[in-house]
């Protein structure tokens, strides 16, 4: 059914046998179990082949504090939807909001017109309507859903999905947790971003001082005044911070304390979703080391690590061995101003120590497009575009090296020039030597001893289904201006309706991003997976979502096999919501459009 109403004896019908899976759980085969494996048994679960969902107001206590959120069928987040690969789904989703909502499943390939996108796959599900969703099931692995209208993401309307593979796992496990990261505020989501509108760095707490200076902790007296002449704000590294946030963990503040049990000698799954609005967290188990064998529901070689970083709207799952003993499972902001926490415990009630947060961190000259000037490590290329930006006028400022307070001769915004890229208010900066970062492992996280997961150790468990070579390039700038909290692809954003970004069906395009901006960007692509080009030939993973560090670059293969208008779009809620989205159109070969 691809209308956007429904009768109510339907609508009935669907809730009931989504009630009825619930009350006849126990016939079903062990993939469909609400509590199968160890899931937690506080996050109710829906599967079938008929869902029914209700977006609603809903109350949120969070530490002992009640505010408002939106929740699906009384839950924040929502119920976890289990589906197995192969089969078909029908979920019919009504809206009792006083404003229009969706649903997009995020990663999942699904027809356009069910990809739940307002304004480009479909109309939205106004007030009081119910639309159903159906697709086929074509993949596994750990998922996703959320609205794609207004702010509602940020008040609590997402929720997890695990598609279960049709034959054999190749991950081995007598265990798994859910674990969704997220952010909430008592601050609405409009007012939010009224104060970004009104002061970029509105909610940044964690400026330099006085204090700093004179331990040394934070920059000289030399550089700071070469950043101020810059009007560069080096930790300015999120724009929303735990001065208004509070940090969940399956809907739990650090107070509540979530707790996932499990027995000692067990492999242990945990299926990480990043369901944030704006925060990037840095995961660790303290004491714990972590296999990553899953990233963005694919398949991966396992990677053992200490830490990894997950951008906005990234999974990851990882396998744990865990002792006899309680352990504190730590999601700190990549700005370091608050964390979520939950602890993993053979028995409940049982707790571990919580780390302090560590120093927040500093941006660099490489997070402003310098390159290498302060590192001297790294790939010294320009965004892999072959163009002498230095015969742009993108000279590059001098400097006498990282921490030695050297002074630079331009400002950045002599570099508002760049070939593709309109020069307009959202165009504060061009990068003048953008460098390829998928082999760091996230901002703040370049000095500490453990080892921190990077893309370049990502590769992928099975060949790749398309390894020809691309037959095209395309580079695209994320640019921004923050003084004015203004986001844009090229520096268009998409209030200024540009045209569509066009590929012909089954094209093999390369596409590469270059961050003008000192702020970090998770780029997901709608309906299609793509290759990171970070040297692994046919086994490149394979991702929807990718995080693009500041002043750096990031290049991935795509084959555009999905006819139909697809969004691509900045996954920092506030960035899409100020301009950062573009549209994508896939048309058959032949198709005049």
């Amino acid at each position: 059914m691809t209308s956007s109403a429904i009768g109510r004896r339907a609508l009935l019908r669907g809730a009931a046998l989504a009630g009825g899976s619930l009350a006849l759980a126990r016939w079903f085969p062990a993939w469909a179990q609400p509590v199968s494996a160890g899931i937690a048994p506080d996050m109710p679960m829906l599967s079938g082949e008929e869902i029914a969902m209700r977006i609603a107001h809903q109350p949120i206590t969070i530490d002992g504090r009640t505010s408002h959120g939106i929740a699906m069928n009384g839950t924040i987040p929502a119920p976890l939807i289990r589906l197995r690969e192969g089969q078909n789904v029908r979920i019919a989703v009504t809206n009792a909001l006083d404003e229009d909502s969706s649903i997009h499943w995020h990663g999942l390939l699904v027809p356009a017109d069910m990809d739940g996108v307002p304004g480009i796959s479909f109309p939205g599900i106004r007030p009081g309507e119910t639309f159903v969703y159906e697709f086929p099931v074509v993949q596994s692995g750990t998922y996703w859903f959320h609205s794609h209208s207004g702010l509602q993401e940020q008040l609590g309307h997402y929720g997890p999905m695990i598609i279960d593979p049709a034959g054999e796992d190749p991950v081995r496990y007598d265990r798994e947790h859910v674990i969704v990261l997220s952010d909430y505020s008592t601050m609405h989501p409009h007012l939010v971003f009224r104060r970004l509108k009104q002061q970029g760095g509105y909610f940044n707490y964690q400026r330099q001082t006085v204090a700093g200076l004179l331990d040394g902790r934070d920059q000289s007296l030399g550089e700071r005044l070469a950043w101020g002449r810059m009007r560069m704000d080096p930790t300015d590294i999120a724009d929303v911070t735990g001065s208004t946030y509070s940090f969940l963990v399956n809907g739990h503040g650090p107070e509540d304390n979530w707790t996932g049990l499990f027995r000692a000698g067990e492999r242990v799954r945990l299926r990480f979703i990043n369901a944030a609005a704006m925060t990037i967290f840095n995961v660790r188990i303290p004491g714990l080391r972590m296999t990553v064998v899953q990233a963005d529901g694919l398949n991966v070689r396992p990677v053992p690590v200490e830490e990894l970083q997950i951008t906005v709207a990234e999974t990851y799952d990882v396998i744990v061995e865990p002792e006899d003993r309680a352990y504190t499972l730590v999601a700190e902001a990549s700005d370091r101003s608050g964390m979520g926490r939950a602890t993993l415990a053979p028995r409940a009630g049982m707790t571990a120590p919580v780390p302090a947060l560590r120093e927040r961190p500093l941006a660099t000259m490489r997070d402003m497009g310098m390159g290498d000037m302060d590192h001297g490590d790294g790939d010294h290329g320009q965004a892999g575009d072959g163009v002498d930006h230095s015969a742009m006028g993108h000279g590059v400022p001098s400097v006498q090296g990282a921490g030695s307070g050297g002074e630079m001769s331009h400002s950045m915004r002599d570099f508002s020039n760049a070939p593709g890229v309109a020069r307009t208010p959202t165009v504060q900066s061009i990068a003048p030597m953008p460098v390829d970062r998928t082999g760091e492992p996230g901002q703040g996280l370049d000095g500490v001893e453990h080892r921190v997961l990077t893309y370049r150790d990502l590769m992928a468990l099975d060949r790749n289904p398309d390894i020809r070579a691309p037959s095209r390039s395309l580079q695209l700038h994320l640019t921004g201006n923050m003084e004015r909290y203004m986001w844009a692809f090229d520096g268009v954003k998409f209030s200024d309706f540009p045209d569509p970004i066009p590929f012909r069906q089954d094209e093999r395009v390369r596409i590469t991003l270059v961050n003008d901006t000192m702020m970090a960007h998770p780029i997901h692509l709608h309906g299609h997976f793509f290759e990171l080009v970070t040297g692994h030939a046919e086994f490149a993973p394979r991702k929807h979502t990718v995080n693009v560090a500041p002043g750096g670059s990031v290049t991935f293969d795509v084959t555009t096999d999905a006819v139909g208008d697809w969004a691509f779009h900045c996954h920092l809620l506030y960035h899409m919501h100020a301009g950062m989205m573009q549209v994508i159109t896939v048309r058959p070969e032949g198709d005049a459009r």
